[in-house]
């Protein structure tokens, strides 16, 4: 599988792992409701919550996709274009926008993955669907989502202890659109 699909894929993961936050259908409020169904124990906590406390594996494979689209980023042959230019030819949906973007590698020590893909446009402007031209009189823009990663709280020097780690979302760019 390459990179452009792992970036789809991730994406897929993070609708899956419910990453977004539910909205109310219009009308309708939000309640307390009454309680679900308690999970099994002395702590009885309710079964949704138990449910979204087992994720662990399901964040192994994720960070383990992200590794592996950065590696396919760094181990790529097709050198790194920065032309602005579609290609019918390819089935990538990065290269055949009108608004066509690229891939970089952010990386950060202080979180967990240190490397995640990230999008870029290769245009200022946006390619003319019918002279397939670039047209500065729109502009292409990054498309901003955010993915869960791990930060790494470590005490500050000259003092010395454990490092923790905390759940964070970040905004990275998984794309470029065009805007007139």
């Amino acid at each position: 599988m390459d990179w452009p699909h792992n970036l789809l894929l991730l994406l897929v993961i993070s609708i899956f792992l419910g990453l977004g936050q539910p909205r109310n259908p219009k009308g309708k409020r939000k309640g307390q409701g009454r309680p679900g169904p308690l999970a099994p124990g002395p702590h009885q906590m309710p079964l949704d919550l138990v449910s979204r406390v087992k994720p662990y594996a399901r964040m192994e494979e994720y960070e383990r996709n992200l590794g592996e689209m950065v590696a396919q980023l760094r181990n790529s042959s097709e050198p790194a274009k920065r032309k602005c230019e579609v290609d019918l030819q390819l089935w990538l949906s990065n290269k055949r926008s009108l608004s066509p973007w690229g891939y970089s590698i952010n990386h950060d020590p202080s979180r967990i993955p240190a490397d995640l893909p990230e999008a870029r446009c290769l245009c200022l402007g946006c390619v003319n669907p019918f002279t397939m031209q670039e047209d500065r009189s729109m502009v292409s823009v990054p498309v901003f989502s955010q993915v869960p990663v791990r930060r790494r709280l470590c005490p500050p020097p000259p003092r010395t202890g454990p490092c923790r780690q905390r759940a964070v979302m970040e905004t990275i760019a998984v794309g470029c659109t065009c805007i007139f």
